[in-house]
């Protein structure tokens, strides 16, 4: 698939103890299944060639030797198809028995990988059976191949960068040190296990946890089939949980006690780019690996994956008021620092009514009282103008009251009419001066203010607004502490209203619910008929598709026809496709040029995994262009 995605699938065939004919028939079934849906990769269970519970029947040879035949049969079913295969089988080598995850595609064995950690514990026995499996590979004889047959083989694509897959086997999993640990590190993107773990209770908890972690922990997909009905219930039942993982994120999942195949869309350059933005991940140390190179072509499909249009904010309702609780308490704690390392008694901000300084405003305020400083110590400051509303200006008089903070009203009209004529502008001329001459007063007074009090101005915009250079350079850009420099402004909204749920106070809350009401607007254009005529998400765009680009293009360092993809996937029905292009463009042009703002942008704590602070994630060049992003788009 385009854009570094490839469709993976975790299979668990019906299947009948000790008869590989019947269960060959399930696999090729369910192979061509797979092939119909454009999977690249299947994976099925542990030994499921013959059953995992066959007992001491694995020393029977007639059924080693039927489970070779069927073997062949089912390379047989996969020529003509690119599909990377992995199926769990008996294979016998120097008179030895090892219980191994075949590598088929294409009517070839590609290698066998033997399970190194063969489990003697509780309910399983398989040193009985079976032999633990060799690291460095050897060569076996298959027909008229030689195949390697060790854990340490990497599987690479040559036709799509960064699929390099690697397998281990059921309890390889569960040890302290399991094998996809030095596969990840040899460069293996995609880990399958061929598996048979059955059912206790709670243990698909612990499962799914494990499959996830190890997905985390490596930066890589994982691919988990596990055995299911059909196998032995003489002293266990298997549920068939088959898992698909990517770096920590569960793509899939089947139902349990029912055999089930289930697919996920991987995104292979989202786990390479991982790798790269982390040092502390290991360069490819490959020693005593072989690799195996193997042949696939890429389709252009329908992703069959969520793509979530608020990926700042959890869908969950208990996750989005977990996570707005601690978002605050980093904002506050960060505030809380400041204060007391400069011995700050006052704190300045200015009010308007609108989303961002209502969150600043929350947010102090949990600040001082962590302190115990007084709320009247913090001084917020109205400053209407031009644009003012007496919704925005009424709500912000009455949420200072309701905080217990301490309110002032300065009007600037006088001073910035002023200003026009010392500077020779027509008051009429309504252009960019008009505009930043209000938003740089305001800052001027927030300042001076700090000072007369011996305070500290606490900044009030967000990093939508830093990332798209909404802010008027030394005017809001400007402050001693920006609180949400940080927080996507489709988050501050669930800030304020998560805030606005929990106070437990109604007046407040009314407010709270009415700021969240208001049209996003910098208010610095008269009123028509006394409502707000400048909406900021009319002029640069909705804020929720800059969110989604800039989570994407900074997180994962998408390249634009992969972010204009995904976006017209997860806004497919509030977008057309044309308008989501315009606006990346938007998004590309502003990101670009609006640099400089954010290069002396003011101390700020960061609260998640995306941000624009030039000290931290964000070491960009002012004077970088962003034709190569906008012609890929061209191509549209």
């Amino acid at each position: 698939m385009k854009h570094g995605y490839i469709r993976v699938a975790a299979a668990t065939p019906d299947v009948k103890v000790a008869d590989p004919r019947f269960n060959r028939e399930q696999i090729c079934k369910l192979i061509k299944e797979g092939a119909e849906h454009h999977g690249k990769i299947m994976v099925f269970p542990e030994l499921c060639l013959t059953a995992y519970t066959c007992g001491d029947l694995f020393g029977q040879e007639a059924l080693l030797l039927k489970a070779k035949e069927e073997l062949k049969e089912i390379l047989e079913a996969t020529k003509g198809l690119d599909m990377l295969v992995f199926l769990g089988m008996p294979w016998e080598r120097d008179g030895k028995l090892y219980n191994v995850a075949a590598a088929l595609q294409n009517g070839r064995l590609l290698g066998i990988v033997p399970k190194r950690n063969l489990p003697n514990y509780s309910e399983f026995y398989e040193l009985r059976h079976f032999t633990p499996g060799n690291k460095k590979p050897v060569t076996v004889k298959w027909e008229d191949d030689l195949i390697p047959m060790g854990t340490d083989i990497l599987f690479r694509c040559e036709d799509i960068p960064g699929l390099v897959v690697a397998a281990e086997v059921c309890e390889d999993a569960w040890v302290p040190d399991p094998p996809s640990i030095g596969h990840a590190l040899a460069g293996a993107t995609v880990i399958v296990n061929c598996s048979a773990s059955d059912e206790t209770t709670g243990k698909d908890i612990y499962r799914r946890s494990l499959i996830t972690g190890h997905s985390a922990s490596l930066v890589c997909g994982y691919i988990y089939a596990n055995a299911g009905e059909g196998e032995s219930t003489q002293d266990l039942v298997f549920g068939g949980q088959n898992l698909i993982a990517e770096n920590g994120t569960l793509l899939g999942e089947s139902k349990r006690f029912g055999n089930e195949t289930i697919y996920g869309d991987m995104d292979l350059d989202r786990l390479t780019h991982e790798r790269r933005r982390m040092t502390t991940f290991p360069a490819g140390n490959r020693e005593g690996y072989e690799v195996v190179s193997f042949r696939m072509k890429q389709e252009d499909l329908e992703l069959k994956r969520f793509i979530d249009p608020r990926p700042f904010v959890p869908h969950n309702e208990a996750e989005r008021n977990r996570r707005c609780e601690e978002i605050l308490s980093i904002q506050a704690m960060g505030v809380k620092k400041r204060l007391d390392h400069t011995g700050c008694r006052h704190a300045v901000l200015g009010i308007s009514g609108g989303l961002d300084s209502t969150l600043a405003l929350l947010v102090t305020v949990r600040a001082f009282d962590m302190l115990g400083i007084p709320r009247d110590q913090i001084h917020a400051i109205t400053m209407p103008c031009f644009g003012t509303t007496d919704r925005t200006y009424q709500n912000a008089c009455l949420l200072t009251k309701k905080l217990g903070a301490e309110l002032t009203e300065i009007n600037i009209k006088e001073a910035v009419t002023l200003h026009f004529r010392d500077i020779g502008h027509n008051e009429a001329d309504r252009d960019v001066t008009y505009e930043n001459s209000q938003a740089r007063e305001r800052t001027q007074i927030l300042m001076d203010v700090a000072n007369q009090l011996n305070g500290m101005v606490v900044g009030t915009g967000d990093m939508s607004e830093l990332a798209l250079g909404w802010a008027t350079y030394n005017g809001d850009h400007m402050s001693m502490y920006g609180v949400n420099a940080s927080v996507p402004k489709t988050l501050v909204r669930h800030l304020v209203r998560y805030y606005a749920d929990t106070c437990e106070e109604k007046e407040l809350k009314e407010v709270l619910l009415d700021v969240l009401d208001t049209p996003v607007s910098p208010e610095l254009l008269p009123p028509q008929d006394g409502e707000i005529a400048q909406k900021t998400e009319d002029l640069v765009g909705p804020y929720e598709l800059h969110d989604f680009f800039l989570y994407h293009i900074l997180r994962f360092g998408c390249r634009p026809q992969k972010v204009y993809r995904l976006a017209v996937c997860a806004f497919g029905e509030s977008y057309e496709a044309g308008t989501v292009l315009k606006w990346l463009k938007v998004f590309y042009r502003r990101f670009f040029s609006q640099q400089f703002k954010r290069s002396c942008m003011p101390d700020g704590p960061k609260v998640g995994s995306v941000a624009v602070s030039p000290r931290g994630d964000l070491r960009m060049p002012s004077d970088a262009v962003s034709r190569l992003w906008l012609e890929e788009l061209e191509n549209l």
